[in-house]
């Protein structure tokens, strides 16, 4: 028994893939903390999330660039070499993700992410092509929690809320699922993530 979910959403990264600027910076800076002072004052997560809303790596970096003339080249890292800020899997995810589709639950993605990125994504992780429709912000122009983008997968995917599974690592993002109709569970590890699906009867117990 599935408890009537027949569908599961998943967010993507820090979910099913690690994400992470620090994993691209650290390989430049020499101390941890002048690289914290770069991330914290110059490329800030509130500048990112224009990348994630679908504005160009080289449009943004041009406006900070303006702000920051002595940082431009680490600036232009962030678009140039974004790929590095996803080093691996999220450890032990993969595993389920395949064993949900191989029971026949329907596996979809929603993610705040910069456009044409998932692709990349795809072509290195394989679960990711289990997905059968994945939402990426910066393709709509809209960011999570916005009830919006979740509304754009619901028609394309289409979803009956009360009958999905949301899964994401912001409880922001969760809270915002959960106002639509879905059930929902902010994702802490896989160890909580699988507890989570046997106790639904998507999982069979281990």
């Amino acid at each position: 028994m599935t408890g009537g979910i027949e569908a599961i959403v998943f967010d993507i990264g820090n979910v099913l893939v690690q994400w992470d600027p620090r994993h691209l910076y650290r390989k430049v800076f020499v101390s941890e903390a002048e690289m914290e002072a770069f991330l914290g004052e110059v490329c800030t997560m509130q500048w990112h999330l224009e990348h994630d809303r679908g504005l160009s790596f080289a449009e943004n970096a041009a406006r900070l660039k303006v702000q920051h003339p002595d940082k431009a080249g680490l600036i232009d890292l962030w678009g140039g070499r974004y790929g590095e800020m996803v080093p691996d899997r999220v450890a032990d995810v993969a595993p389920l993700v395949e064993a949900l589709d191989g029971a026949g639950i329907a596996l979809h993605g929603l993610t705040n992410m910069p456009v044409g990125f998932f692709p990349e994504l795809c072509e290195r992780f394989s679960e990711l092509r289990l997905l059968r429709e994945t939402v990426v912000s910066g393709e709509e122009g809209l960011l999570k929690p916005d009830a919006a983008i979740y509304e754009v997968l619901i028609g394309r995917a289409g979803l009956t809320p009360s009958r999905a599974l949301f899964i994401d690592d912001s409880p922001r993002n969760v809270e915002a699922a959960v106002r639509l109709g879905f059930h929902g569970h902010r994702f802490t590890g896989a160890g909580e993530l699988a507890a989570e699906l046997r106790s639904r009867g998507l999982l069979r117990p281990s």
